[in-house]
């Protein structure tokens, strides 16, 4: 017998990239149960997937950080509850990341990929479900959204929740209306522009090296820096919560035809965002 839910949840991540660098992501979750009946002729109650599994995704592998651990250009070292990783990009910059264990998922391949990640997960989640059910069967999807849309990643040290980890991300979409027309143009160039940029907040920057920025800061769960080239970065005045960044893109939009009125509707993440006008 078979039980599936679907869009369980969202894993809003980042991953690394020698490619792309730090890639932020969003993938809905859906899951099959195989299984025998239980007593009350169910694989397992709704209720139950929902409390069980959707928090055991929740809280291992969403907003962290997902890294090869078998990539030969990383070196991993941890120090206590402090995990630092050191990873050489195709284009030969670099990057270090030091943060919390919690914000960190290592998988045991040289790539991450959507078969990875499944796979891992699927391993993962069978701590989790009774002992009728022989395997659970997961598909990560993204928005079924027109094309426009970017990938970022962001930590927001204010939070009291996961969205302090300094490298997680988003894969979100973005309209754009200018006086009052919806301007696929303007979509975009905006998603061109901001596609994988990592979003620093200018108070969190420590200092810069060249090219490469430095951002450290320190929230209830602990110390996160990050050292990341400034080309792959963008610096808002602001924090970078999604209602900052729609905002502060409308804006930025203002300033380059200050005659024109624009409403930028930016999202985070699926079915979620914020609209700003400017």
């Amino acid at each position: 017998m078979k039980l599936f839910v679907e869009h369980l949840t969202v894993i809003d991540s980042a991953y690394l990239c020698a490619t792309r660098g730090i890639v932020g992501e969003s993938w809905i979750v859906d899951i099959t149960l195989h299984g025998d009946l239980d007593p009350q002729s169910m694989v397992m109650d709704f209720g139950r997937v929902k409390k069980q599994i959707k928090a055991a995704i929740d809280g291992s592998v969403d907003h962290t950080l997902v890294v090869p651990a078998q990539h030969p250009s990383l070196q991993q070292t941890q120090h206590g509850d402090t995990v630092e990783l050191r990873f050489t990009l195709e284009d030969g910059s670099a990057m270090l990341h030091r943060s919390p264990a919690q914000a960190v998922t290592l998988l045991p391949v040289a790539q991450v990929s959507n078969d990875a990640l499944t796979a891992w997960l699927q391993t993962m989640l069978m701590q989790h479900v009774p002992g009728n059910v022989s395997a659970v069967e997961v598909q990560l999807r993204h928005e079924d959204t027109a094309p426009v849309h970017y990938h970022y990643a962001h930590g927001l040290k204010k939070h009291d929740g996961n969205c302090q980890r300094i490298a997680h991300g988003h894969r979100s979409r973005i309209m754009v209306w200018e006086q009052n027309v919806r301007s696929p143009a303007r979509e975009q160039q905006l998603a061109a522009w901001m596609r994988d940029r990592y979003l620093a907040t200018q108070e969190d920057i420590t200092g810069q090296t060249g090219d490469m920025l430095q951002l450290a800061y320190t929230s209830p769960q602990g110390r996160f820096e990050l050292h990341y080239p400034a080309t792959r970065c963008h610096v808002l005045p602001t924090d970078t919560t999604v209602e900052c960044i729609a905002q502060w893109l409308a804006d930025g939009l203002k300033a380059d035809q200050p005659d024109a009125h624009f409403r930028v509707r930016a999202y985070e993440g699926v079915h979620k965002g914020a609209i700003g006008e400017a």
